[in-house]
């Protein structure tokens, strides 16, 4: 409603340009004609500005965010990750076979899925935001420490498992013995549900009881801050912090005929690489 009828008076302002006889003709004609391209970069301005703007104030937003602990590990791993590419790559190995094998593809599989769940666990551990969506669908829960008791492991050297009691209004999904990890100077501490408790600070369906099992030094009693103290605020997960890797698998040459097998067979050739493009070696 607004654009259109500006452009059609430039259009008209240009017509009426190009058909003038004189030279103040046409300097009059010039004006009406610089009048309405102003006309439109003020109308295009006026409602792309505002969003311009915002952007870059969001911008100066996040970059005054602290920077998530996790990030410098991250862009680590990808440079190395990166590196080891392109060496492989000036090696003279091709970029990516167009088929890989069982074993090679059930690798790759898994050493995806694995960076996939780091990476969202790191993401949580770094977001508050991030956490509060575990917390909700029940993969998480934060609370208060409302009582603490020393305990000990019943083996021939007694070590220390405390029993802390997390005072929660989430709702994890947790099972007798199940584990728990938080935070605890940038390692995962892990601990097992024992089970709902209730105590005069805390009702039994708002507090659950955490057996602590390591982090806490080797001596017979824990170290200084290794267990949470009454009064403290803790996260808790059920996912683990730094996902490990499955068992490994077998050499190529040792799966079963349903993979490529069976063994002591010569190995079937592999299907050709793509060719080379220049795209590949940056």
């Amino acid at each position: 409603k607004l654009l259109a009828p500006a452009i059609e008076r430039y259009d008209r302002a240009r017509t009426a340009l190009a058909a003038a006889e004189d030279g103040l003709e046409a300097d009059e004609r010039l004006g009406a004609l610089t009048a309405a391209e102003r006309e439109i970069r003020a109308l295009v301005e006026s409602r792309t500005r505002p969003t311009w703007d915002a952007v870059w104030r969001g911008l100066d937003l996040l970059r005054e965010l602290p920077e998530g602990a996790h990030a410098e590990e991250r862009w680590t791993r990808d440079r190395w990750s990166f590196t080891s590419h392109r060496d492989r790559v000036l090696a003279g190995e091709p970029p990516q076979p167009r088929r890989d094998d069982a074993v090679t593809a059930a690798n790759k599989l898994a050493t995806r899925e694995r960076e996939q769940a780091r990476l969202e666990a790191q993401e949580a551990l770094d977001d508050p935001l991030v956490m509060a969506g575990r917390r909700l669908a029940g993969e998480a829960f934060a609370g208060e420490v409302v009582d603490v008791v020393m305990a000990y492991s019943e083996s021939r050297r007694p070590s220390p498992r405390p029993l802390v009691t997390v005072r929660t209004d989430d709702r994890p999904y947790l099972g007798e013995r199940v584990k728990v990890y938080r935070s605890l100077g940038g390692k995962p501490q892990t601990a097992e549900y024992v089970g709902a408790a209730s105590s005069d600070d805390a009702p039994e369906d708002d507090a659950l009881v955490l057996r602590i099992t390591d982090k806490m030094g080797r001596g017979k009693e824990p170290e200084a801050g290794s267990v949470p103290e009454k009064g403290d605020l803790v996260c808790f997960t059920l996912f683990e912090h730094e996902p490990r890797g499955g068992a490994k698998l077998p050499d190529p040459e040792q799966t079963p005929w349903t993979h490529g097998g069976p063994p002591g067979e010569a190995a079937s050739v592999p299907e050709a690489a793509d060719a080379q493009t220049e795209e590949d070696v940056l």
